[in-house]
């Protein structure tokens, strides 16, 4: 190799050494961006979350308020009846007359006051009871391969005894025994 060939190289080695050097800086340039952009970012969706909870907490706020001022306990059964047809809370077994009230807009006292004096059940949680022991017989009546059990669960009772119970006081058989009848008049 000739001195210019080697002076050459040199040139070359000091060029990419220098090229090397800024490449880093620019690459360190655009880690920190992204790091500032990815914040950004991040607050961006934190402050969307916050504003769509505060939306419908408002929501929520207004519909309560507007139930509140149903005074005519008509109106408010309707509005009842209109919910736990849309909606099946009952299908879900923490559901009682706390939620139903909460779902509603209501303080607990006003649809105790309602359920006292308006319906066939002396308590919102007879209703919801009731609801669940229809539903838990329509179960046994339209899904015969389901067990005891899996109708407990889809009707909203917290376990297989207390469907048991319901089921006897309300009709004065057994779930088993029921579905043993059905079957016998087909």
């Amino acid at each position: 190799m000739t001195k210019e060939e080697i002076k050459q190289l040199q040139d070359e080695n000091t060029f990419l050494k220098t090229e090397v050097e800024r490449l880093k800086d620019e690459m360190m340039r655009l880690v920190s961006r992204n790091l500032d952009l990815s914040e950004r970012l991040e607050d961006d969706v934190e402050l969307r979350r916050r504003t769509e909870v505060a939306r419908e907490i408002m929501e929520g706020n207004i519909e309560r308020q507007r139930n509140a001022d149903l005074q005519d306990d008509g109106q408010l059964m309707a509005l009842i009846e209109m919910r736990v047809e849309k909606d099946r809370p009952h299908l879900k077994p923490d559901f009682d007359a706390v939620a139903l009230a909460e779902m509603l807009g209501v303080s607990l006292a006003r649809l105790n006051q309602l359920f006292r004096h308006q319906t066939i059940h002396r308590t919102p949680d007879a209703y919801i009871d009731n609801l669940r022991t229809l539903a838990a017989l329509r179960l046994l009546r339209e899904k015969p391969n389901y067990t005891i059990a899996v109708v407990a669960e889809e009707a909203g009772f917290s376990n297989v005894r207390t469907l048991q119970r319901r089921i006897q006081e309300v009709i004065g058989m057994s779930p088993v025994d029921y579905r043993l009848m059905l079957t016998r008049d087909m």
